[in-house]
């Protein structure tokens, strides 16, 4: 990767982090509201519910954005971090925060889609 390509992702990415500390900071979306009216209770708490959600994905992203700064300065940048081959331009212009290549990725997402994310409880015999 050219120098010029790294500071173009750099600056990206600086931008990207500048955005996200910004929305970390807005915290009054999950301030409580406490109204008279049950209707507008339930609504308000799904709604707090939605920005505690982006808070945590924005928070989560932000760690991302700075993981990939950081190997901007170690020179790891661009580089998969599982099967150590360069990562395509293209895949870093979608997804600059990225730390694997497509191949990598996919098969992460099929093994991970093949493991069962709840524990199954048998149920009691009917017998």
């Amino acid at each position: 990767m050219t120098t010029k390509e790294l500071a173009h992702f750099h600056a990206v990415l600086d931008t990207r982090e500048t955005e996200l500390k910004a929305l970390l900071r807005d915290r009054d979306v999950i301030a409580v509201n406490l109204s008279a009216d049950v209707l507008d209770q339930i609504q308000h708490a799904q709604e707090r519910e939605m920005a505690i959600g982006n808070l945590e994905r924005a928070s989560s992203r932000l760690s991302e954005v700075q993981t990939a700064l950081q190997r901007i300065q170690l020179g790891t940048f661009g580089i998969c971090a599982d099967c150590e081959e360069e990562i395509s331009m293209k895949r870093l212009v979608a997804v600059p925060w990225t730390t694997s290549c497509i191949a990598c990725r996919e098969a992460a997402d099929r093994s991970q889609s093949l493991t069962p994310n709840v524990i199954e409880e048998p149920f009691p015999n009917a017998a």
